[in-house]
């Protein structure tokens, strides 16, 4: 029966190649006589092979393989039919559900000892996790898979999982770092031949090029990419590359040849059903139409891929959405818009990049680095070892005197671990209590943000309600009283404002510039409200995107420049205000012109407001000048250092 089974089998197999259809030779193979295991295996191949042709055929023999495995106890097929069905999810981008087949796929696998199915699990894992930007699982789970590979000496996987690794660096914003990971994948790739990994790897080195600024090495590689895709019609990973290179050519003005790289991206992505990619191009495409003028179709592409990432749940993509329809409706003036954008990107920022995820990152590294250190101490050990053997069939003499060597650098070597191991547990301790008087001042700061929210924000709220009501209880014709009354209504809502902006300050560790940008526009935008008759131009040529200030600082900045519009509304009689952010390799400048009356500086008293301003700035090292002339208004720039790290 056997002999039967694998002469049709050839058979089949014969015919299938004949006809180059490998779906019709394994339906074919299901109607013959085969045994349970046999059809299982077949199902799920066909399940694998209609995940890129049709979803719903997919899942049929999928859920038959399924089925069969578990009527018949067979584990593995079990196993691989959860592993498919995360693997068709993850196409259509349904992450968080492909994780959680996966996890139904490990369970069974840990319990078969299956090293290499585990590892491979542990990698789709790692993938699904860093896709929805949960970037602690994506690195937990991809370094366990490469401990595996490893220990398994399957180069393939290896330079796979290193090439994702690198990924998440790069998600990270540690571009040279993941540059040169991703060049050393490339030339392992090279060597293995592996022509569709290195397509990725030239895709990504290309990506960390770009985000370094140095665009004629990220044309270079992508243009590789293309060459090696294009003849190999590797349709996903052209998507991704189509994209990119029309991102470069957007950039460079370029928008004709973008549009169609942008529309190549699009149709390889609406074929491959991939929500994600699609969300991607969409902002890209969004982007040129708002720099082109074409105000209505940007805001088309920034809904759709707005509701592309929520329904994948990409919450890279959502804060990036979040951000472009923010600057598009500051754009149109629509101030209302402008603010509820703001308020999403913020939350969204914040919930993305907290320390919790970075601290992590960073000890599960570390015990990576740390099992590699000890695997190589091992190794040395065995090298030392053979060596004695070696010197012992030689003769007594020489084997005494290793024997004392090796005695020697044992007792060395332990007494120098143990000293490492002393500094490091004195090392761990200061950490820890830097940690947790940290903690403590973090704790502390919360405190008094939710104690200035909860009582002194409701007690004002309090008090303008009672002079609200004091207003209607008061004569009508007491208007010195009234007046009197709606300054302290006016200077108590005045207040509440300033005490939002202190607590907002007070609740982050650090502002980022984009952070600040955002407040920025948003009180414009309040200030439009009370000051109709002025006309407000912002402009910011800042490219960098790692510009980080502590919290005092891009609080104080923030204050000046409420005082200097504050003071231009009041006093200036302007029309309009003009406000300029710009930087240089050492200092960011942010500037601010009227058109109003202006005054003498040699004869006029500046007053508290211009000397709270100066102190503001000098407290966070920087410089502020003052410029001014009867009739030819006033101008106030401010210029701060940045550090080494970039960061004011």
């Amino acid at each position: 029966m056997k002999l039967k089974l694998t002469i049709l089998f050839s058979i089949i197999l014969l015919s299938a190649s004949a006809q180059n259809n490998v779906i019709d030779s394994l339906k074919l193979l299901l109607k013959t006589p085969i045994s349970d295991s046999t059809k299982v295996k077949v199902l799920g191949d066909l399940c694998w092979y209609y995940s890129g042709i049709s979803t719903d055929s997919a899942f049929y023999f999928g859920n038959a393989a399924l089925d069969l495995s578990k009527k018949t106890k067979n584990l593995n097929g079990e196993a691989q039919a959860y592993n498919d069905f995360g693997i068709i999810h993850y196409k259509l981008s349904n992450f968080d559900t492909s994780i959680s087949f996966y996890k139904k796929a490990l369970l069974i696998r840990i319990k078969n000892k299956d090293s290499s199915g585990v590892g491979s699990l542990y990698n789709k894992m790692g993938i699904s996790y860093q896709r929805i930007f949960k970037m602690d699982s994506a690195i937990y789970f991809n370094t366990k898979a490469l401990e595996i590979f490893e220990k398994l000496k399957n180069i393939q996987y290896v330079a796979l999982i290193k090439n994702n690794i690198a990924n998440i660096y790069f998600n990270l914003k540690q571009y040279e770092k993941a540059l040169t990971e991703h060049l050393e994948v490339a030339e392992i790739r090279t060597k293995i031949n592996d022509e569709y990994g290195l397509v990725h790897s030239y895709t990504n080195i290309g990506n960390s090029y770009l985000y370094l600024k140095d665009t004629l090495q990220s044309l270079t590689y992508y243009k590789k990419g293309i060459e090696v895709g294009e003849k190999n019609n590797y349709e996903q990973e052209l998507s991704a590359l189509y994209n990119n290179y029309g991102g470069v050519l957007k950039d460079q003005n370029k928008y004709g040849e973008a549009i169609k790289m942008f529309d190549k991206s699009l149709k390889l992505r609406k074929k491959l059903n991939d929500s994600y990619g699609i969300s991607s191009v969409a902002l890209n495409m969004g982007d040129l139409y708002l720099q082109t003028g074409k105000i209505n179709n940007a805001e088309l592409k920034f809904r759709e891929a707005l509701y592309l990432a929520n329904k994948t749940n990409a919450n890279e993509l959502k804060m990036n959405s979040y951000k472009s329809l923010l600057y598009l409706f500051a754009h149109k003036n629509n101030s209302d818009s402008v603010i509820h954008y703001q308020k999403l990107y913020s939350v969204m920022q914040d919930s993305i990049f907290n320390s919790r995820v970075t601290k992590e990152i960073a000890e599960i590294q570390e015990k990576y680095d740390t099992a590699q250190r000890e695997k190589e101490i091992s190794q040395q050990k065995e090298q030392l070892l053979k060596s004695e053997l070696e010197i012992k069939n030689k003769n007594l003499y020489a084997l005494l005197l290793g024997s004392g060597l090796l005695v020697f650098s044992i007792i060395s070597f332990g007494l120098y671990k143990r000293q490492q191991h002393k500094k490091r547990e004195y090392l761990n301790q200061l950490q820890l209590k830097e940690a947790q008087t940290y903690s403590k001042l973090q704790d502390q700061r919360l405190r008094i943000s939710r104690d200035l929210h909860d009582n002194i924000g409701s007690q004002l709220t309090f008090i303008i309600s009672s002079i609200d009501n004091l207003k209607y209880l008061t004569d009508a014709t007491n208007e010195k009283l009234k007046n009197k009354l709606a300054e302290i209504n006016q200077f108590a809502s005045a207040t509440i404002g300033q005490l939002r902006d202190t607590i907002w300050a007070m609740n982050k560790n650090e502002i980022s510039y984009q952070d600040l940008q955002s407040r920025l526009l948003a009180f414009i935008e309040k200030a439009k409200t009370v000051a109709t008759t002025i006309q407000f131009h912002f402009t910011s040529n800042i490219q960098s995107s790692n510009i980080v200030f502590s919290s005092i600082k891009g609080m104080n900045i923030f204050r000046v420049f409420q005082e200097a519009i504050n003071n231009t509304i009041k006093y200036a009689e302007a029309t309009e205000i003009n406000i300029l952010i710009s930087e240089t390799d050492n200092h960011i400048n942010f500037e601010i012109h009227d058109n109003g009356k202006g005054f003498d500086i040699n004869t006029i008293n500046l007053g508290n407001g211009l000397e709270n301003m100066q102190r503001r700035i000098l407290e966070v090292g920087g410089k502020i000048t003052v410029t001014s002339a009867p009739n030819n208004g006033t101008s106030i720039k401010i210029i701060c250092p940045k550090n080494k790290t970039n960061a004011v």
